[in-house]
């Protein structure tokens, strides 16, 4: 019985939260695909929600099939003279079809559209994203600190470099601090990486050349997270905790910033898995996420929300990478078209689109295996 009681509990704890998070960031998507395909004159044949057989959904009277779909993790915007919902071109389909009815096919479509219509879909993502956490800076504002320094980890990188309590973090690598925060999330995404944190002490500023250390911190959920730290600690009294408001306009400013932050750290991590700063278990795949909007639906709608706008963004750059099958492939093939004056050879697209299912499915198996280790650990 409590075995069964803990994988109900996971079910509805994790699962269902995170096939509600994951449905509106497809849905979200995929209108960005549908929207721009629409305006570009371009037919639809389907819009869903999910992927494999259909579990109910309707005609609307343009012809285009809107449905969810059984399997919840992804989805797909159909254009008419796709072979599937890949969107790979149905090359047989296309040459058979009349002059009329190739001009509604996506192929058919002038480049420019095309392409507009692929980048819609991420940049739909980011828009939501940054919707979002406007909506949360409006509504919550958010807990902010001065970078003061309280207290020095002995042993750490600011310790070594001289960092003593009272002193003030002005900037780092030339970048203004205003905030502790900002501390935080420069330091966390370069460890074992030479920065040059400024301080003012006294009224004097000084440089103080160190690299923060790589560390795992365990979360209030009991996760590890590896990142950067120089070990420095601030308090109420040091830090002047207080409550940050903000008007829509400044909302949306954050909003814009946070998103953008991400969007940048995400970059930053990738480049020192390569460079061997950070380990590659930290990549997580449906599982971790299933188990993270669970642990975040125990915060409340906030939290939830906060997953959501950084779950968007994830998938908005996903799908930018430049690999067949993805909306950065389809990207990619249309600015070699641009450069060539045509479309590539069928065969070089199929085969590009193995290459990229390969590359794809690769992924989903390493991060479904982090996440599985995680999970157990």
């Amino acid at each position: 019985m409590d075995v069964m009681a803990g994988i109900y509990a996971f079910l509805m704890g994790n699962i269902v939260t995170f096939i509600l998070v994951l449905s509106l960031l497809v849905f979200v998507h995929e209108m960005g695909h549908y929207l721009v395909g629409r305006w570009s004159g371009i037919r639809i044949l389907a819009f869903s929600v999910g992927f494999g057989p259909e579990l109910f959904g309707f005609t609307d009277r343009h012809g285009t099939r809107w449905k969810i779909s059984v399997v919840p993790l992804g989805g797909y915007v159909r254009f008419f003279g796709d072979e599937d919902a890949s969107s790979k071109p149905d090359n047989a389909g296309i040459a058979a079809m009349s002059e009329e009815d190739r001009a509604r096919s996506f192929a058919g479509a002038k480049l420019w559209k095309r392409a507009a219509t692929v980048a819609a879909g991420p940049i739909a993502n980011f828009l939501l994203a940054i919707a979002i956490f406007t909506i949360l800076f409006s509504v919550y504002g958010r807990t902010i600190a001065d970078p003061v320094v309280a207290e020095v980890t002995p042993e750490g990188a600011a310790a070594a470099a001289g960092v003593l309590p009272g002193d003030l973090l002005v900037a780092i690598d030339g970048n203004k601090i205003e905030t502790f925060d900002d501390v935080r999330r420069y330091v966390s995404i370069r460890p074992s990486q030479n920065i040059v944190v400024t301080i003012e002490r006294a009224g004097q500023k000084l440089d103080l050349p160190m690299v923060p250390k790589r560390v795992d911190q365990t979360d209030q959920f009991g996760n590890k997270i590896e990142m950067g730290q120089i070990g420095i600690i601030t308090n109420q009294q040091a830090g002047n905790f207080r409550l940050q408001t903000y008007t829509p306009l400044q909302a949306l400013r954050e909003g814009v910033i946070q998103t953008r932050d991400i969007v940048t750290g995400t970059f930053k991590y990738i480049g020192n898995i390569f460079a061997g700063t950070m380990r590659a278990d930290q990549l997580g795949g449906p599982i971790r996420v299933a188990q993270a909007s669970g642990q975040m639906a125990t915060l409340g709608i906030g939290a939830v929300l906060q997953l959501a706008a950084m779950l968007s963004v994830s998938i908005g750059l996903l799908n930018l990478m430049p690999v067949p099958v993805l909306d950065g492939g389809h990207l990619m093939f249309y600015a070699v078209e641009a450069v060539r004056g045509k479309p590539l050879g069928s065969a070089a697209q199929e085969i590009a689109f193995r290459i990229g299912l390969a590359m794809i499915l690769t992924l989903m198996v390493f991060t479904t295996w982090n996440d599985i280790g995680s999970w157990i650990g």
